[in-house]
């Protein structure tokens, strides 16, 4: 373990930021700014020739994603019940892009089997909802269906950076999961694809169905070259825990997980989580819903203040067995807002070498062994296009009544701020965050300027209220920028994003309400009592920390670690001994001391958090935290919205973010930056609560 940087790294001082600055020819220009201001040209992006200024909006109708079928439901012994399902990740073709333009091939979930005959078995990305009850188990028999119609496995959509620490099957049993030593820069790898799902809020999840970096497992493919490893380091290791857990068999192909579902009523999403290839996977499609329903804590506990009775919250929502297209209007709707670039062809571009993020070309006789580059990684990727629930600017009709809107950031690398104060006369109440219902209702519209930020992967339960809207049509917008975030708004502190591309969310036609609204006024809603945490037995300083490159003005990596006794970031890469090592049952306070220019939605596995406050550090003149890490001034409480409990944080800049939470489950899990170019790249650590298990890997058996 390096308490110090290794040989040809050291901590990031200055990022270089790179503006998208129109259309030009075959693709972007890509722009930097000198330390004097002044804008250089350094790059043509190569691909990604589908204009999206000149791409139809608002001609698609929203999808609003269906409900995934069961196949089973098993009765335990004792007499709980189980719901079980068969889900594949399958590749397919979508319309994604309007009517008229090409179809574009990605991947996506859906279920191979439906107890219930009326059950759709549809392949999507985003896949469909997975509804759940509180206290009642989901089994998933997840399933790597990356093949073609002969059995023989499907190269990857994207390029596949070999250079990086990730799942590499090629290396074998012996070196899977590890970085491979290259003489010269290799091509991109195109074998076959590992993938192992991740159920991202999953608290009290046993460690063998969370989806471990170093779970994956390839295909049942018929041509699987017989030197590669296709199951990682840890699979075997788990696949012996569900047996014993839940009785259930892994085998080629797949793996079964089981879920507890006895947290509060909240929602989730499960994507790809494979090691080194999670920006890759998930790009390429396979992502979707789970909501947990009901409980002590869930919407029958929600009261109206006026009354003292049960609160009528906006429904339905997409049911089980519901038509598809749906035969009935919905009021409570899940949107997942992504960023995408693309191809003429309708393919999905996404760039194959570092030269797109800032211009760092290949020296002769090339990245390897020249620099100190991963010759494909790059450090953060914003799509020139917006997609929501998988269509680029679709629309939606809504009635001047309100509705139930249930968001997820599933973009790549940006911070989304948006803007709902471009209709005139709505007004917005978040409610809840990842981790169920709020303390209180938030009037985002007084108290917000109608606004919202969402880090990458936080989700917000908002009530919005389009009573009061005139009947017309209107943009939800996006005031995000379009390069990495750092805090602070716009347009004094950043450049917003396109207001003719990555600016516009969603269109919204608003029509008048064909009933009377039988919902209770967010202002009257009494959301269930919170149950604080216990006071924490340990504090733990963490680093985030950016490694620069010794070739170019630039990010080599991202990287995890502590903060040692003198304030000084001490930095972690995925192989290192875990640091992090709860007791079982244990309450501690994690602090997040973010070194970088960046902002880091920071993520913890298994379980949901508080968050505590955050407090200033002294900073350089770059504006970025001056080692070693002094505190500054008083903290401040978290933003309203953030009250209740969470999954996801951001750490911003220039300060230290502070969280706490109880560890419950023992095993094996992970913490990590959700921007997903920066987990792919050591800015992911595994942790540890309780003891080393007999036999897990690297131990005796």
């Amino acid at each position: 373990m390096n308490d110090v940087c290794e040989p040809g790294r050291r901590p990031m001082s200055r990022r270089t930021f790179i503006r998208a600055a129109g259309v030009a020819g075959a693709g972007f220009v890509l722009y930097t700014y000198t330390p004097g201001g002044t804008k250089q040209a350094v790059a043509a992006i190569p691909g990604g020739n589908l204009d999206p200024v000149a791409l139809p909006k608002f001609v698609t109708p929203l999808l609003i994603p269906p409900v995934m079928p069961r196949a089973a439901t098993i009765k335990l012994r004792g007499g709980k019940q189980v719901d079980y399902y068969e889900i594949s990740v399958k590749q397919i073709s979508q319309q994604i892009l309007p009517a008229g333009l090409p179809m574009t091939t990605v991947w996506g979930y859906g279920a191979v089997t439906s107890a219930d005959k009326k059950g759709l078995l549809i392949h999507n990305a985003p896949s469909l909802t997975i509804e759940s009850r509180w206290d009642r188990p989901v089994r998933v028999k997840w399933i790597n269906d990356l093949k073609d119609t002969n059995g023989n496995y499907l190269p990857h959509l994207l390029p596949v950076d070999p250079t990086l620490h990730w799942a590499n099957p090629p290396g074998g049993v012996q070196d899977r999961d590890t970085r491979p030593t290259f003489a010269s820069t290799p091509a991109p790898y195109t074998g076959p694809v590992p993938l192992v799902t991740h159920l991202h809020g999953a608290v009290g999840v046993g460690d063998e169905s969370d989806g471990y970096a170093e779970a994956w497992f390839l295909p049942a493919a018929n041509n699987v070259p017989p030197e590669y490893a296709t199951e990682g380091t840890w699979y075997d290791f788990f696949k012996g825990k569900a047996a014993s857990s839940f009785s259930v068999s892994w085998g080629p192909g797949f793996a079964v997980f089981q879920y507890p579902n006895n947290q509060r009523e909240s929602t989730l999403w499960y994507h790809d989580h494979t090691l080194g290839m999670t920006r890759l996977n998930v790009y390429a499609g396979p992502a979707g819903f789970f909501l947990v329903r009901g409980g002590p804590q869930g919407d029958k506990a929600i009261l109206d203040s006026r009354f003292g009775t049960i609160a009528v919250l906006p429904g339905p929502a997409p049911m089980e067995g519901d038509r598809f297209p749906p035969n009935k209007t919905y009021y409570e709707i899940p949107i997942a807002i992504q960023d995408r670039a693309f191809n003429a062809d309708g393919s999905l571009f996404y760039p194959d070498s570092r030269e797109f993020f800032d211009g760092a070309t290949a020296v002769d006789p090339g990245f390897i062994p020249s620099t100190d580059l991963s010759p494909i990684w790059n450090p953060e990727f914003f799509g020139n296009t917006i997609m929501v629930n998988g269509n680029t600017w679709p629309f939606h009709t809504v009635e001047q009544r309100r509705y139930r809107l249930r968001l997820l950031n599933g973009c790549q690398s940006r911070f989304l701020i948006l803007d709902f104060a471009q209709i005139p006369g709505v007004e917005v109440w978040a409610i809840g965050n990842e981790g169920g219902f709020l303390a209180a209702p938030v009037n985002l519209t007084a108290a917000n300027n109608n606004r919202l930020l969402m880090g990458l992967a936080e989700r917000a339960d908002l009530v919005v209220d389009f009573t009061n809207v005139p009947q017309g049509n209107y943009v939800l917008r996006n005031i995000g920028p379009d390069e990495p975030f750092g805090g602070g708004e716009p347009p004094n502190d950043f450049d917003v994003a396109d207001p003719d591309t990555t600016g516009q969310v969603l269109q919204l036609r608003v029509v008048p309400a064909i009933a009377p609204d039988p919902t209770t006024p967010p202002q009257f809603l009494t959301l269930p009592p919170l149950t604080p945490l216990p006071a924490p037995t340990v504090t733990r300083r963490l680093a985030l920390a950016e490694m620069a490159s010794d070739y170019w003005d630039g990010p080599a990596e991202a990287r995890l670690g502590v903060v040692d006794d003198f304030g000084y970031a001490s930095e972690r890469m995925w192989a290192d001994e875990v640091s992090e090592n709860p007791i079982v049952g244990a309450t501690e306070v994690w602090e997040f001391y973010n070194f970088t220019a960046d902002a880091h939605p920071m993520h913890v596995h298994e379980t949901t958090f508080e968050v505590v406050n955050r407090q200033a550090l002294v900073t350089n003149e770059d504006g970025e935290t001056e080692p070693p890490a002094r505190l500054v001034g008083d903290p401040r409480p978290p933003e309203p919205w953030e009250s209740g409990f969470k999954d996801t944080v951001i750490a911003y800049p220039g300060e230290v973010t502070r969280i706490k939470a109880k560890f419950t489950n023992p095993g094996q899990f992970t913490w990590h930056c959700h921007i997903v170019e920066h987990e792919d790249n050591e800015m992911m650590r595994p942790y540890r609560i309780g003891p080393v298990q007999p036999g897990q890997p690297g131990q005796p058996g």
